[in-house]
């Protein structure tokens, strides 16, 4: 059965910005390639945040998070790499002559040489808010993400969470809404310093350390909310304060799932994967790139992931072809753009 499964030099598992360079980066190094997504698009992470503004990409001037994902698609597919999705890798069979076949939650089969895991965090699913009765104002009021910026505006906005992405979000919401108030359980704010002190210095309403403990609704929806004062140590005190709302945004993180990989025997560092050298992990022929990699000094940004996945794919070229290149040719005089400068440049002439 494998003998008829059509054999790829490297299969990336996960289709966010590690997954997506790493397609790219393996056509550099002209290696037959497939990547396998879980959702039904790709961009990972980041189509969380559709409307958020990147500022970090380096050469990038600041980017909407949706234009960005359609950048890194349309460079993935440079090299015209198989891409599958909506399929969550589930198997890991390892055959007598080194190769591997995959198995994904429908049965299919993958036949790869190698194998690049770019799960960020695992499929990403939004920590919901654990009150009761919560879950009916999901179709209305109650939010896990930002999908149009326009739909707060005007609106009164209760924001609870204050992490990187929530200290953002409340900026990116403050020019909309009528008001932003934000909740969160700890004394200070978690996001960047520059981005806090904005926060702090507008007209963010900041409460801190407050829990949301009740949820008024009329009807299918939210109209105000009962938040409660905590402790240092997050006991509850007896300060209380109701808040009239339009819209609940929650931001508790974005656990993810790595699903049956995580029984696969590889070493774990936290809730990440230990990364060896060149990307390597502890199990053989398996490389890692972006979140999902732990080593010394990683650097947690987009730039640091597109570093994993040219890394790792060049430590999967050098297991394949010991002799080969450590690293493909920079771009700039790499063979394989040739034509497509000529018609790049052709283009711009016309």
């Amino acid at each position: 059965m494998t003998a008829e499964l059509e054999l790829y030099d490297v299969t990336i598992v996960g289709g966010g910005p590690a997954g997506l360079y790493a397609a790219f980066y393996s056509g550099m190094r002209d290696m037959k390639t497939k990547l396998i997504e879980a959702q039904d698009e790709l961009g990972g992470k980041l189509l969380i945040y559709p409307e958020k503004m990147i500022w970090d990409v380096g050469g990038v001037t600041p980017i909407r998070c949706d234009r960005l994902i359609a950048q890194l698609i349309e460079q993935a597919r440079t090299f015209e790499p198989t891409i599958v999705l909506g399929r969550q890798v589930t198997g890991l069979q390892r055959l007598d002559d080194g190769t591997m076949t995959l198995e994904t939650d429908n049965g299919e089969k993958h036949h790869t040489r190698t194998l690049i895991l770019a799960l960020g965090y695992g499929v990403p699913r939004p920590a919901k808010l654990e009150l009761e009765g919560a879950d009916r104002y999901e179709v209305t009021n109650l939010h896990y993400t930002v999908t149009s910026l326009e739909s707060f505006r005007g609106k009164r906005v209760l924001l609870s969470g204050g992490s990187d992405a929530a200290v953002d979000w409340a900026m990116e919401l403050e020019p909309y809404a009528a008001g932003v108030t934000m909740v969160h359980r700890r004394e200070r704010l978690g996001g960047h310093e520059k981005n806090v002190r904005s926060v702090m210095e507008s007209t963010i309403r900041v409460m801190s350390p407050y829990v949301i403990e009740q949820l008024h609704g009329e009807g299918d929806r939210i109209a105000a909310v009962t938040v409660r004062r905590v402790n240092a140590v997050g006991e509850p005190t007896e300060e209380t304060e109701r808040l009239e709302v339009d819209a609940v945004l929650i931001n508790h993180g974005h656990p993810g799932d790595f699903g049956p990989i995580a029984d696969w025997g590889l070493e774990r560092e936290y809730a990440n994967i230990r990364a060896y050298e060149r990307m390597a992990t502890s199990l053989p022929g398996i490389f890692v790139a972006g979140d999902t990699a732990s080593y010394p000094n990683k650097l947690k940004l987009i730039a640091g992931a597109f570093n994993d996945a040219a890394v790792a794919v060049n430590g999967a070229k050098l297991l394949l072809e010991p002799g080969a290149p450590s690293m493909a040719y920079v771009s700039s005089h790499n063979g394989l753009f040739n034509e497509r400068n000529k018609a790049l440049a052709a283009k711009q002439r016309s």
